[in-house]
C-alpha cells in the first residue's frame, strides 16, 4: 500500500489520472473512497488526482493526541513534499475545505487553484450542524450498531430527492463500512472542527477560488458557502439547488465540470 512518513505521520494516499496535480482533501470520518467512483473516475480525465486518508483515519497512521486544522493541513503539505509535487490544485470538502483554508493561508504559492465545498470558516455567521442533528448522530454513533450510524449518516449527508432512490443506499454503505473510523478519531476531528477560524484571515488570501455548496446542507448550513465566497477577494460562488452536503456524490458530472472548468481555465 503506498504511503509515506509525512513529518512522521504516516498517510496512505493513492495517485490516479493524466494531467495536472489535484490534491483531494476528504472531510471528518471519511477516507478517500468517499469520493465515489463516478466522480473520481471525471476528475482522473483531466488531473493527476492525489487522494489520501487524513491522519488517524484508514489505512493512515493512528493518532491519540489532539490536533489542529493548521496540523492537517501541515500534513498535505508534507505529503506534497514527499510526492515531489511543487504546486497542485486543491480541492477540499466540509472538514477538507478547512484544511485547504489552512493550506492556502499558510503556502500560497502551493496551490495553482482552489475549491472550497460544503465547508465552514469560522467566526461570527458562521454555522456547525444543528444540535439536534448533531444528538442524533452522537447518539447512533454510541449504540455500537453500524447501521443506524450508517443510516443516520445517509441521512445527514444526502439531499431528501435523492435518497428517494433507496436503492442508492447501497453504494452508501459500501463506502461507509469499506474502512469505518474510530469513535475516539472522530472525536479528536471534532475538536479540531469546533477550533477552527480562518474568517478574519481569508480577505487576505488571494488565490482564485471556487466555492461550491448545496442549499439543504444539514451538516454545515448553505450560509457557510454565501459568507466564504464573501471573505475571498477571487472567489466564484456556485449553489446547488436542493442539494445536500455530499453534492459531489449527488451530481458527480456537474461538480467535476466545474472543478476542470475553474481550475484549468487560462490565466
Amino acid at each position: 500500500m503506498p504511503s509515506v512518513d509525512a513529518s512522521g505521520m504516516e498517510l496512505y494516499y493513492e495517485r490516479a489520472g493524466e494531467g495536472e496535480p489535484l490534491l483531494l482533501i476528504q472531510g471528518m470520518s471519511a477516507t478517500q473512497m468517499a469520493w465515489g467512483q463516478p466522480f473520481s473516475s471525471l476528475l482522473e480525465q483531466s488531473f493527476e488526482c492525489i487522494s489520501f486518508d487524513n491522519r488517524g483515519i484508514g489505512r493512515s497512521g493512528p493518532v491519540a493526541e489532539p490536533f489542529t486544522i493548521a496540523e492537517m493541513a501541515a500534513d498535505t503539505v508534507a505529503l506534497l513534499d514527499a510526492l515531489e509535487i511543487e504546486t497542485a490544485h486543491v480541492l477540499g470538502i466540509s472538514m477538507g475545505g478547512m484544511i485547504a483554508q489552512e493550506l492556502a493561508l499558510a503556502h500560497p504559492g502551493r496551490l495553482r487553484s482552489l475549491t472550497l465545498g460544503c465547508t465552514y470558516c469560522g467566526g461570527q455567521g458562521s454555522q456547525l450542524m444543528d444540535p439536534a442533528d448533531f444528538g442524533g448522530l452522537v447518539e447512533a454513533m454510541g449504540s455500537g450498531d453500524p447501521q443506524r450510524v450508517f443510516r443516520a449518516m445517509w441521512e445527514l449527508n444526502l439531499s431528501p430527492s435523492f435518497r428517494e432512490d433507496e436503492g442508492r443506499y447501497a453504494a452508501f454503505t459500501a463506502m461507509a463500512e469499506s474502512q469505518p473510523a474510530r469513535r475516539e478519531t472522530i472525536g479528536l476531528q471534532v475538536q479540531a472542527i469546533a477550533a477552527h477560524d480562518t474568517s478574519a484571515r481569508l480577505p487576505g488570501l488571494s488565490i482564485p477560488t471556487l466555492v461550491i455548496h448545496g442549499t439543504v446542507d444539514r451538516v454545515l448550513g448553505v450560509a457557510n458557502g454565501h459568507q466564504i465566497a464573501s471573505l475571498l477577494p477571487e472567489a466564484r460562488l456556485e449553489i446547488f439547488e436542493d442539494i445536500g452536503h455530499m453534492f459531489w456524490w449527488e451530481q458527480p458530472e456537474r461538480s467535476a465540470g466545474l472543478i476542470r472548468e475553474y481550475a484549468l481555465a487560462p490565466v
